[in-house]
């Protein structure tokens, strides 16, 4: 037993240096699904409780914490822990860097931070695994709850950044899917120009002009303009995306399975609850303990063994359900919470929302859609 205690598994998180996403102005907006804080920390909780079951295994994890300032950095960074023995990476990462981690090493990389399609889809690697869920499994649980309240005419609003149009692409093909009716689609834009004003004028961009409407859905990457917009439509709508009621891997308000308990474990650790964006980073530590307790010796596992542990693993998320990886995409399986930041008015997939073979693959690509060539 004292040998295999020595052993181990050396995973590796990848942070951004300078996050501009923690800076004061930005945490003090708390944009729905935005960080509260450096997911460092919820990955290390999960760890923390894992540690039974490591110690019963004869194993451990050790964390290092890495920021980077860019893809090309973040390259280095990747290929540096895999030379120092690291079993397996973590990123919270831009998209362009998070795939230049995953190429730079034959690791298995866990992606807890970017949520864009590409990495799922044509831009997917082999040994990237998602945590954090896609947007398009956040516009289809948002397009879901229309469709149950009977909502099914929808004003979208979109920034101007490459990300909002990224994301205001994924809202309108929901839209489409579910059946549901564009009665018109806006660009907003916050300018200090007096020539675009008009352009942040809630009032003018939800007017006669936008038709009629049931429900104003607002696509802002950033969340400045998307949090001045409820309650200042010109029609009394409900607003949903990135204000109002947001699709969310978690939510500090959800009171069932467990869940406060997770959240106030956080808190009490850093002080402040566990929110969207630490969530996919628990899990992470989770799932990392379950492979290192699947295959406890890196010394005498047979190379991947410890990447074909987390494939093939379940994790309980406090969410009701067994969560698992997509073969075809490595995207988690997992319930979202439609949550206002008071209260969380449904779980989706929502109820009556079926699907062959497993229900939580009625958000997101499915198998059928796959477009990542890297997995077979």
């Amino acid at each position: 037993m004292a040998a295999a205690q020595g052993s181990g598994h050396k995973v590796t998180l990848l942070l951004p240096a300078d996050d501009p996403r923690l800076a004061r102005t930005a945490l003090e907006r708390a944009a729905p699904g935005h960080p509260q804080g450096k997911v460092a920390d919820a990955l290390r909780i999960a760890i923390n409780e894992g540690q039974g079951e490591l110690a019963a295994a004869g194993t451990r994890l050790e964390l290092a914490t890495v920021e980077v300032a860019g893809a090309d950095a973040a390259r280095q960074a990747a290929t540096a822990a895999e030379k120092a023995g690291a079993s397996a990476l973590v990123t919270d990462l831009p998209a362009a860097w998070t795939l230049a981690a995953a190429d730079a090493v034959k690791l298995p990389v866990l992606n807890a931070g970017a949520t864009a399609d590409a990495l799922r889809q044509a831009q997917c690697r082999r040994n990237l695994w998602h945590l954090a869920p896609s947007e398009r499994m956040k516009a289809d649980a948002l397009a879901q709850f229309l469709v149950a309240r009977k909502w099914s005419q929808v004003l979208l609003l979109a920034g101007p950044s490459e990300a909002d149009a990224e994301r205001s692409a994924a809202a309108q093909a929901a839209i489409k899917r579910y059946g549901l009716k564009l009665a018109a689609s806006k660009p907003f834009k916050l300018s200090a120009d007096p020539r675009e004003r008009d352009l942040a004028n809630p009032l003018l961009l939800t007017g006669p002009s936008a038709g009629a409407y049931d429900v104003v859905w607002v696509v802002d990457s950033d969340g400045e303009f998307a949090m001045n917009l409820p309650l200042r439509t010109a029609l009394p709508r409900p607003v949903m995306g990135d204000a109002g009621l947001a699709a969310l891997a978690w939510s500090a308000k959800f009171e069932r399975y467990g869940a406060p308990q997770v959240t106030r474990r956080l808190a009490k650790a850093v002080g402040r609850p566990m929110s969207a964006h630490d969530f996919p980073a628990w899990l992470a530590g989770k799932a990392l303990v379950a492979a290192a307790v699947a295959a406890p010796n890196p010394a005498q596992a047979p190379a991947g063994a410890f990447a074909k542990a987390l494939a093939e693993g379940e994790l309980d998320g406090s969410k009701g359900v067994l969560m698992s990886f997509r073969p075809w995409d490595g995207q988690l399986r997992q319930p979202l919470m439609l949550s206002d930041g008071h209260g969380v008015a449904a779980l989706a997939p929502l109820e009556g929302v079926l699907h062959p073979k497993n229900n939580l693959d009625a958000i997101g690509a499915d198998a059928p859609e796959k477009l990542c060539k890297a997995r077979s």
